[in-house]
């Protein structure tokens, strides 16, 4: 990480991402809009816009096509440690609602999130770098550590493998079977919806309102 942190301009506070994920192709994650970068000037200022910037280089960087050779494991790395970079902030605090899942341009932007922000985050970031949705879930679980609510997001690299787990809390991803601390509630991607203990799909992932919600902020900041 120590190029990237060489790039950013002072008064960054060691923060250096931010992202508009588009909702249906790889493409529009990268291709941030003028009007999109406009609008994180006027709300968040030019600190902010660096942070698109860098984001976005990022992205490009690491695309298959201009990295064939990167495996899925140092995508997770580079992911997971680019994101977790970002203060905790919780929802109450930096939102003013009990519990808010936030774009990653709202996340990256205003400089702040919580776990789910962090799992969303990740998940389209790695979409966006040809990671296939069926082998990432966006998961809640209750950490009995903190006795709280959270959430993760968890790698299969086969279907019915011990997932790896990329998460806020604790920086080195680690197999679910390592992270005895976790115990999950419930899973989802763009498409489904599964509960723990069961392969089989228990739906569209639209039952999750928030989630729902999420991607229609998605599109409208694509659309910027």
């Amino acid at each position: 990480m120590g190029w990237l942190m060489g790039r950013i301009v002072g008064g960054l506070a060691a923060m250096v991402l931010v992202g508009a994920l588009a909702v249906s192709v790889r493409a529009g994650l990268m291709d941030i809009s003028a009007g999109l970068k406009a609008y994180v000037d006027q709300r968040w200022g030019a600190a902010a816009t660096t942070r698109v910037a860098v984001w976005q280089r990022l992205m490009r960087d690491n695309q298959p096509a201009q990295k064939p050779n990167l495996s899925d494991a140092k995508a997770l790395k580079l992911t997971n440690d680019f994101f977790n970079q970002v203060p905790y902030v919780s929802d109450l605090q930096h939102w003013g609602v009990k519990d808010y899942w936030a774009t990653p341009i709202e996340m990256l932007g205003s400089l702040g999130g919580d776990c789910e922000d962090y799992a969303i985050a990740k998940y389209l970031t790695l979409k966006a770098l040809g990671i296939p949705i069926e082998k990432m879930r966006i998961t809640y679980v209750r950490a009995l550590v903190q006795q709280v609510p959270h959430m993760v997001l968890a790698y299969y690299p086969t279907p019915d493998a011990d997932p790896l787990i990329l998460d806020n809390l604790n920086g080195t991803i680690r197999p679910a079977s390592q992270r005895p601390d976790l115990v999950p509630v419930y899973s989802f991607n763009d498409d489904d919806l599964w509960l723990p203990g069961y392969a089989e799909r228990k739906g569209g992932a639209s039952n999750v309102r928030l989630w729902r919600e999420v991607r229609e902020k998605l599109a409208k900041e694509q659309r910027l």
